[in-house]
């Protein structure tokens, strides 16, 4: 009888999981976020779409289209104008060092996890506008039920590869595994018609703000350039130069 604990288990992975989700889905629903009026900022809307690491590519991006920042292809930041407008910008030069020049990929982990990005976080979660921590949201209950979708399953397929122990037919064996497997395809289904699309940083209020920002950004200025930048990421930078050195990767 030991494919009804391979059960058991398997139901409790399933329910678990799906009452996770459904938690998480009736707190985003309960959050009463005041939207009306709220334009939102460039460093806010990098952060509801990627989160601090976001938020420093954008900065970066806004230095260099300024001149402010020279970054190369290469993957090196130096600085050209030390004189910082916020405190972002402060914490990049600051991740850069005295001497004005570093890579990129240690400057922007230091300014992601800089004061002010936390602080920036922290705003828009007191908004109810972020999830916090990107955890806990309606994202990590979708990739904690298909976890659990794959778990029911790998259980019910080691529960029928059991040698013979009952007179359960397999058949019967595998229908009563289709049930908790089911409960896991089914609530992902729902969520993909009700929730979808998934974010990971942004709460369904800030994912409609950022709807409203994408539908709002025209022409072709300066600053629907970095919307773009900060909604979509580097993969939206048009020069190719800029583009290589936020994607550069040193080699080993």
């Amino acid at each position: 009888m030991f494919w009804v604990l391979f059960l058991l288990l398997a139901w409790a992975v399933a329910g678990t999981a799906c009452t996770r989700l459904c938690l998480a889905a009736v707190r985003a629903a309960a959050v009463d976020a005041d939207t009306q009026g709220h334009d939102l900022t460039l460093y806010e809307a990098a952060f509801l779409s990627g989160g601090p690491g976001r938020v420093a590519d954008l900065t970066m991006v806004s230095m260099a289209r300024q001149r402010r920042l020279l970054l190369a292809h290469t993957g090196w930041a130096t600085v050209v104008d030390p004189l910082a407008r916020d405190d972002i910008e402060r914490s990049v030069i600051g991740a850069i060092g005295p001497e004005g020049q570093n890579r990129i990929a240690p400057v922007r982990a230091a300014a992601a996890s800089a004061d002010a990005v936390g602080s920036l976080g922290d705003r828009l979660v007191s908004a109810g506008l972020a999830v916090p921590d990107g955890r806990g949201g309606i994202a990590s209950g979708i990739r904690q039920v298909q976890f659990a979708a794959s778990a029911v399953a790998a259980l019910g397929a080691a529960a029928l590869l059991l040698p013979a122990q009952s007179t359960m037919p397999r058949g019967l064996m595998a229908l009563w595994f289709a049930l908790p497997l089911a409960l896991t395809l089914s609530c992902l289904a729902i969520a993909r018609i009700e929730v979808h699309p998934y974010s990971r940083w942004a709460s369904p209020a800030g994912q409609r703000l950022l709807g409203t920002l994408a539908r709002h950004a025209a022409g072709g200025d300066d600053r629907t350039y970095l919307t773009t930048v900060a909604v979509r990421g580097v993969r939206a930078i048009g020069e190719p130069d800029l583009r290589a050195a936020l994607t550069h990767r040193d080699q080993p």
